[in-house]
């Protein structure tokens, strides 16, 4: 079917070219300038003939002639353009060249083409996803071949007190703090394996008093450690986050990264074009979401899509900046802190997108306070571990602003 179409479109696009340079040949064709000519001179022995009866006046009879004169020059002139085309030998050349395209074409698709890729009709699809989806890679399986995560070298210090860390809970397995910190700490130092192993005997800890944050997490890291992908056992753990908090945002677009990762957009694009309803632009995972929702919808046939327009990052208004012109460099200060702090204070009850972590770094750097950018930056760190491309720009405002 697929060769039957191709060379369909291809004899209507080459009669379609081909057609006006026959035309051209066909014998008895007279030119359009040939035909105004003949009109033309007609129209001439016409104006001596009402000369001669005294229908026209000498005067009308010469401004007549001159008017026509010039159509006859016009005329005479395409004619010969016409004349000189239909001698030259584009006709034939120009056929020659569409013949060695359509050949340079069937030869290029042989070489560089799939001709011999099979249909894949969308039950097909649907079924080589199910397929894929029960036999993802076990988790053992995609930590062994998963890239290990860089990560800025810590100093000696700070390598010492996580030994001490990993000594204590070593002898104290039961400590639920323990276990969350050294989580959290062998994240940052890009142990992903050991941060997930720490948060699963946290969650086992917890038991039926684990939250859905706790579950969630734990399938961020076994994610991360899997080399981003969503395996089985993530999934568990997702799953069990959703059970607890079915409309917890970052659990259900995980939810829709699983889709996605088994090849099922149709199902995935529901989900993340609902989080965008729902407008959770301050979330770390709202900025890819965006970026990616309108191919998403391509593939799961929604080519109409309309992403709704996200708020932009909050920024000091107009008075305020017209304020701060007039202030002293106290009173300047005082205010920059005050913004920095508003700003500290939000993100850390409300969240916030990588970018206004970014520049509550960067801010804290300015103002001096590099080891509590330092601390702020472990905090984006964890937040944004499951997702790259956030992590990617914090990671890009600690090193700008020279911190570890």
């Amino acid at each position: 079917m697929f060769w039957i179409i191709c060379a369909a479109m291809t004899a209507i696009v080459a009669i379609a070219i081909a057609a006006p340079l026959i035309r051209r040949r066909q014998a008895g064709e007279e030119p359009a300038a040939a035909y105004d000519l003949r009109i033309y001179r007609d129209q001439l022995r016409d104006i001596e003939r009402d000369l001669d009866r005294g229908l026209v006046e000498p005067a009308e009879a010469v401004r007549l002639r001159n008017e026509v004169g010039r159509k006859v020059l016009a005329a005479d002139r395409a004619l010969a353009r016409e004349g000189a085309a239909g001698r030259a030998p584009g006709g034939p050349v120009a056929m020659l060249v569409l013949v060695l395209l359509l050949v340079g074409a069937v030869l290029l698709y042989q070489r560089i083409g799939a001709p011999k890729m099979p249909d894949e009709p969308l039950a097909q699809r649907i079924a080589d996803a199910n397929a894929f989806y029960a036999n993802r890679p076990s988790q053992a399986e995609a930590e062994k071949v998963a890239p290990k995560p860089e990560r800025p070298t810590p100093d000696a210090e700070y390598l010492a007190l996580i030994d001490q860390l990993r000594a204590t809970v070593a002898k104290n397995a039961d400590d639920q703090r323990g276990q969350e910190l050294l989580a959290m700490h062998e994240e940052r130092l890009g142990n992903l394996v050991a941060a997930k192993q720490a948060q699963a005997r946290l969650v086992a800890l917890k038991g039926d008093g684990a939250a859905a944050d706790d579950h969630l997490r734990l399938a961020a890291l076994t994610a991360e450690a899997a080399g981003g992908l969503i395996t089985r056992d993530a999934e568990t753990e997702l799953n069990a986050a959703l059970k607890l908090e079915p409309q917890n945002a970052q659990a259900r677009y995980m939810a829709g990264l699983v889709q996605i990762q088994n090849g099922r957009p149709d199902r995935a694009f529901p989900i993340w074009a609902a989080l965008l309803e729902e407008g959770h632009d301050a979330e770390p995972w709202a900025a890819p979401l965006r970026l990616a929702i309108g191919d998403l919808a391509w593939f799961a046939g929604r080519p109409d899509y309309v992403a709704p327009e996200g708020s932009p990052m909050p920024r000091p208004d107009d008075a305020a900046m017209a304020a701060a012109e007039n202030m002293s460099p106290d009173e300047r200060q005082k205010m920059i802190e005050g913004m920095v702090k508003g700003l500290e204070a939000r993100l850390a009850t409300q969240g916030g997108t990588p970018e206004e972590w970014a520049r509550l770094i960067s801010a804290l750097v300015v103002l001096g306070q590099n080891d509590h950018a330092q601390d702020i930056l472990g905090e984006a760190r964890t937040r944004f571990a499951a997702i790259p491309e956030a992590l990617d720009v914090v990671e890009a405002a600690g090193r700008k602003s020279g911190l570890k």
